[in-house]
């Protein structure tokens, strides 16, 4: 069986990802890197609490075969475009560099619809510029998840998001399949479905796809 590390658990993504990865046969254990404690009550189940600006520190909790990374903000919650760009460029880059010397040999990475490294949009461009980077430490296999909006509850609210979701309820049926939103436990799903065919090489997977791997 396999070993597969999460880190974002606490996220929309990552806490159905979390889900899934406990319930499947392929996965003997499931280790998560967290800020704080997450009690799970799971025999495969294993929380290591870290200092994600001390990553190196943490290098024997970084192993498995598949590494799942979910992590990410908003410029709101953030406060500003470097801490903004710590959590959605720093940390999965070292998480990505520590777990290949580890022995890894995927990458599944949450990023966005638009990411782009030469975007004049700076979420764009961080989301693009991490797909890169990544790419770059050449994984056996490097799968990226680029979502429209996400659908779910969200501990945190998010005005804009909010008011984006009623649009889409009203307008959906007008917009292309890639642009609309997309339930977490859809992309979680496509996720594992991705881990598991282990495909070699880089492949994008936008919301269209993720829904046909349901």
């Amino acid at each position: 069986m396999r070993t597969a590390l999460l880190v974002g658990a606490s996220g929309l993504v990552g806490g159905e990802l979390l889900d899934l990865l406990l319930s499947d046969s392929v996965y003997g254990k499931v280790v998560v890197l967290t800020r704080k404690p997450l009690s799970i009550d799971n025999a495969k189940y294993q929380n290591h609490v870290v200092d994600f600006d001390r990553l190196t520190e943490y290098y024997n909790d970084i192993v498995a075969q598949d590494i799942f990374c979910c992590l990410g903000t908003t410029m709101r919650v953030a406060g500003s475009k470097d801490a903004f760009k710590k959590v959605d460029y720093t940390y999965p880059l070292e998480i990505a560099r520590l777990a290949k010397a580890a022995g890894a040999e995927q990458y599944l990475l949450v990023s966005a619809l638009g990411a782009n490294e030469k975007s004049s949009i700076f979420y764009n461009k961080v989301k693009g510029e991490i797909e890169h980077a990544i790419e770059t430490l050449n994984y056996q296999s490097f799968k990226v998840f680029r979502p429209s909006l996400l659908l779910g509850s969200r501990s945190e609210q998010r005005n804009g998001e909010d008011a984006a979701k009623i649009f889409y309820k009203v307008f959906g049926f007008i917009i292309p399949a890639k642009y609309k939103a997309i339930e977490a436990r859809s992309v979680a799903m496509a996720m594992l479905t991705a881990a598991k065919l282990n495909k070699p090489g880089m492949i994008v997977y936008e919301s269209d796809a993720m829904r046909k791997m349901e």
